[in-house]
């Protein structure tokens, strides 16, 4: 069960960021959404967590850093990864 919800809260975030980089409701990008959510959670979340002394407690600081950690990755993923596909 906990790692439904883990995967719940990863998609939400993921479908944030894609919200705050300019994506419509429309056209977000579900399979993006949770990569970016879960990568971004992890990554993000776990060194804003331990830089703000909070350690792996689920804090508004790890949160704020997996949304940050998930716009990482979309951007990363627009710019990189999209084009190459889009040359196909």
């Amino acid at each position: 069960m906990l790692i439904l919800v883990l995967l719940a809260v990863g998609m939400a975030i993921g479908w944030a960021a894609q919200l705050i980089l300019g994506a419509s409701r429309a056209t977000v990008d579900w399979t993006l959404a949770l990569v970016a959510g879960v990568l971004g959670s992890f990554v993000g979340g776990m060194i804003g967590s331990l830089l703000s002394g909070d350690g792996l407690d689920v804090r508004p600081s790890g949160i704020i850093g997996s949304l940050v950690g998930a716009i990482i990755v979309v951007l990363v993923w627009q710019r990189v990864i999209a084009p190459r596909r889009a040359r196909r």
